[in-house]
């Protein structure tokens, strides 16, 4: 069971609820983790291992963070067109109406890792819970640093080129930022933005927008393919090029 407390950012903590002795590990890679054998989440990401159980984040990424992203709207003659976290549908039965919650959560701990993930259930907790455990097993690595022109300032605090991400009729497009300008993008989508560590970014988006669930996950795609560009040796040091934590520099070249 996840335990949350509310901060001021409205950014819910995980709390550490997680016990790895009661941990009964399903696969072979969770069983490495637990062993000890695998002692940093860059061991599986870079070798591009699929990751099946929760608790391999849990063991590996202890101090991440969770919010759900606004996907919905609240319904009613006074609630209703409010953004809300939760998006409701329902099947009509003969036995009445049988409704259905979904939400979207994103994961992070602002230093380089974050992760996407939806849940829906018939009620709005089991919901919650499957969309962090979702997010976590999509957890990946950033690419960050600063590629902007204005600043050269060699540091990871924006990304290192510009890329598009899509999904559905959506194409965002994601441009590095001189330091100071903050994340210049719609509200969720900087949610996405700050969990994965990224302080400075321009973002442009085109297609049909007002479906959030697209343009949310256009923006997860963006990132993942920063993941995929090679960047040339003479570059990485120039822009301050990292890979996800503060011990993913070294590991830049290799990707």
């Amino acid at each position: 069971m996840v335990k949350t407390n509310r901060e001021e950012t409205g950014i819910r903590r995980l709390e550490k609820t997680f016990d790895k002795e009661k941990w009964k590990p399903k696969t072979a890679l969770g069983k490495k983790v637990k062993s000890g054998e695998i002692t940093n989440i860059n061991q599986i990401l870079f070798t591009g291992q699929k990751i099946l159980e929760s608790e391999i984040v849990d063991t590996l990424l202890p101090d991440l963070q969770y919010d759900l992203l606004t996907i919905g709207q609240s319904k009613g003659k006074f609630g209703g067109g409010k953004r809300s976290i939760w998006k409701q549908t329902q099947k009509k039965t003969r036995e009445g109406n049988k409704p259905k919650f979904s939400t979207l959560a994103v994961v992070g701990n602002k230093d380089g890792y974050v992760g996407v993930g939806k849940g829906k259930a018939k009620e709005t907790v089991p919901a919650r819970e499957k969309a962090i455990r979702q997010a976590k097993l999509n957890i990946i690595q950033v690419v960050r640093g600063c590629g902007s022109w204005e600043c050269g300032c060699s540091t990871h605090h924006s990304i290192p080129f510009k890329v598009q991400g899509k999904s559905g009729s959506i194409v965002i497009t994601l441009m590095p930022a001189p330091k100071g300008v903050g994340l210049v993008s719609e509200g969720q989508v900087r949610k996405i933005l700050g969990f994965a560590g990224i302080r400075d970014v321009y973002s442009k988006a085109r297609g049909n927008t007002t479906t959030k669930l697209n343009l949310l996950y256009a923006c997860f795609n963006a990132l993942k393919k920063l993941n995929k560009i090679k960047i040339p040796a003479q570059y990485i040091e120039k822009a301050g090029v990292t890979v996800g934590g503060k011990d993913g520099k070294e590991k830049v070249s290799d990707n």
